[in-house]
């Protein structure tokens, strides 16, 4: 799926022993980051609190998006539960079919249309993959039709309007440029380099309302202190 595979390539040499490798995430809206390569393999106890709360809500079959080494996959797996990991990095799914996850897919969970769940679990700001606000509207249409009656999303996402703080407290947006929680990345390792691509960020009280009129239920499961936050849909209808 991508030729050029930055978090593959970072998993696969970190089980060949390079454990001291790290992922270089740009933005358009602020300083670098870095994510060390060892953070994708994190065991229960290593966890934050959003992500223990998330893997005690699932249910059923689940579908855990955008699964990257699948440490939240394994766990799942090891509680009992059925689970199904899915990723767009062919590294990624070649890693975690070797670490043992009996059930990975490699594809886009937008282009699902062959079986049913009870749970998509979408971390790490995973909803952020619909890339817009109308990414997120169609993700939700199409989470309808990928989901038993009673379904549910859990996902994690953040409200990144203190990013547009000013020294006085105010706030400062372009209302010409869409959304604020709309940007984009770019992920390096080595000489692997994503191409640029859209992300979602996006305040609790928006994300109510899309999931209202998709004919979703949303609860607020965790709020942590820097704007990110755990939401649960459930599918009415």
């Amino acid at each position: 799926m991508i030729k050029n595979d930055p978090i593959g390539t970072a998993i696969k040499d970190y089980l060949q022993g390079k454990k001291k490798g790290s992922i270089t995430v740009s933005c358009n809206l602020t300083e670098d980051d870095i994510i060390p390569v060892d953070y994708l393999f994190r065991q229960q106890e290593e966890m934050p609190e959003l992500e223990t709360i998330a893997l005690e809500a699932c249910h059923g079959h689940v579908l855990d998006v955008g699964a990257g080494a699948g440490c939240h996959s394994l766990l799942l797996q090891e509680r009992g539960l059925q689970v199904t990991a899915i990723d767009i990095s062919e590294g990624a799914v070649e890693a975690m079919r070797g670490r043992g996850i009996e059930n990975v897919l490699l594809g886009d969970v937008k282009e699902l249309n062959d079986q049913k769940y009870d749970t998509l679990l979408m971390l790490m700001n995973g909803i952020g993959i619909v890339g817009d606000l109308f990414g997120l509207y169609k993700f939700l249409v199409h989470a309808k039709t990928i989901l038993n009656p009673g379904g549910q999303i859990l996902l994690e996402s953040s409200d990144i309007l203190y990013m547009y703080e000013q020294e006085d407290g105010s706030v400062l947006l372009d209302l010409n440029a869409g959304y604020y929680g709309e940007v984009e990345y770019k992920m390096k390792y080595k000489t692997h380099e994503s191409d640029t691509f859209k992300w979602l960020f996006i305040d609790a009280g928006l994300l109510e309302q899309y999931a209202e009129e998709h004919g979703f239920t949303m609860e607020v499961l965790y709020e942590g202190e820097n704007g990110n936050f755990l939401a649960k849909l459930v599918l009415q209808w």
